[in-house]
């Protein structure tokens, strides 16, 4: 295989986790800032409904919504507002975000958080870092 094809599709393969990791923050930040009533965000917060239903729960939920969605934002302007190396820095910074937020959040609040936030993070970082 000719090796200008080989880095285009290890490129497009890098793109697709950034993304991914990109689309989960951005449904993370759906889920905490607009969902914290439904089932789904009780079942992947592990919390209680009568403790979401109350009003410290929802503005904390919202709070770390709206970061979740500065990442998620963060990294798709990184990988389509930018170019070069810039492009490339801003995606390893927020990639790394999401890494260590994976890292932390497993450690203190729920172990699945590396599984279900940080793999994706942590595959598209290693890709970031082999393309370089």
């Amino acid at each position: 295989m000719d090796l200008d094809v080989m880095e285009v599709e290890y490129a497009m393969v890098t793109d697709i986790f950034v993304v991914l990791v990109a689309l989960e923050a951005l449904f993370i930040m759906g889920l905490e800032i607009f969902g914290t009533q439904t089932a789904m965000a009780r079942r992947a917060f592990g919390l209680s409904r009568e403790y979401l239903a109350t009003r410290t729960a929802r503005s904390a939920m919202a709070n770390q919504g709206l970061y979740n969605g500065f990442v998620g934002v963060g990294l798709l302007y990184a990988r389509y507002g930018l170019t070069g190396a810039a492009a490339y820095r801003m995606q390893l910074v927020f990639v790394g975000f999401v890494v260590v937020a994976a890292i932390f959040g497993a450690l203190t609040a729920n172990k699945q958080i590396i599984l279900t936030q940080g793999s994706p993070a942590i595959v598209a970082l290693l890709l970031l870092l082999l393309l370089h």
